[in-house]
């Protein structure tokens, strides 16, 4: 992926953040901010407030943010913590 091809899917999976997953998170008392993204679809986000250091986290970016991911931006994405 080049640099715009990286920017663009970097745009994508932000919007998708911020409008389908973020006021879920923030309504718990967490909050989820996207750090980066890799050319390989890895996409790295931090987690804090609630979430931070929540036992349930690990399911959160599985079976939640990465799940969401897939189906709105690509299926081939891997959701990690950023710390």
């Amino acid at each position: 992926m080049d640099n715009i091809e990286n920017q663009e899917f970097f745009r994508q999976v932000e919007a998708v953040i911020e409008a389908d997953i973020k006021p879920f998170i923030e309504a718990d008392g967490g909050r989820i901010e996207l750090t980066k993204v890799e050319d390989n679809h890895v996409v790295y986000v931090q987690l804090s407030g609630a979430c931070a250091g929540c036992i349930h986290s690990a399911m959160t970016l599985k079976g939640g943010v990465e799940q969401i991911l897939r189906e709105r931006v690509a299926e081939d994405i891997e959701v990690r913590l950023d710390i």
